[in-house]
């Protein structure tokens, strides 16, 4: 089971930690965001940090309308107390969770400041 919190500003929020290939590791925290499919997004200086490879150039439609180009590496991540390969897009962002990451999982958020946020493995 993973658990996070709701904040303030009703978001729902993760702490994560991200490894690099060679081992360089980042606990960061990420906002849950049901509209992005992809797995995790962070911000380029973070990406260059870890020393995250490049794997190729992703593009993806913004809420507002406007087409965006990113970077797409390759990260891993600490999840459901097991490391997990994942594609990581670079973003000028908040560090973002994707449903793709959350795929064959349930989602729990009790919405309001300080509710618990609970993903846990589907039935």
């Amino acid at each position: 089971m993973i658990e996070g919190a709701v904040n303030a500003a009703l978001e729902a929020i993760l702490s994560l930690s991200v490894t690099g290939p060679s081992g360089r590791k980042r606990d960061i925290e990420a906002v849950i965001d049901s509209g992005y499919d992809g797995f995790l997004t962070l911000p380029p200086a973070l990406v260059r940090e870890l020393g995250l490879p490049f794997v190729t150039r992703g593009r993806a439609t913004l809420a507002d309308g406007r087409v965006a180009t990113f970077n797409v590496h390759r990260g891993a991540v600490l999840w459901d107390a097991a490391p997990r390969d994942i594609d990581v897009d670079a973003a000028d962002t908040t560090p973002l969770v994707g449903m793709r990451l959350l795929e064959q999982h349930d989602l729990c958020v009790e919405v309001r400041d300080g509710g618990r946020v609970v993903i846990e493995p589907a039935a």
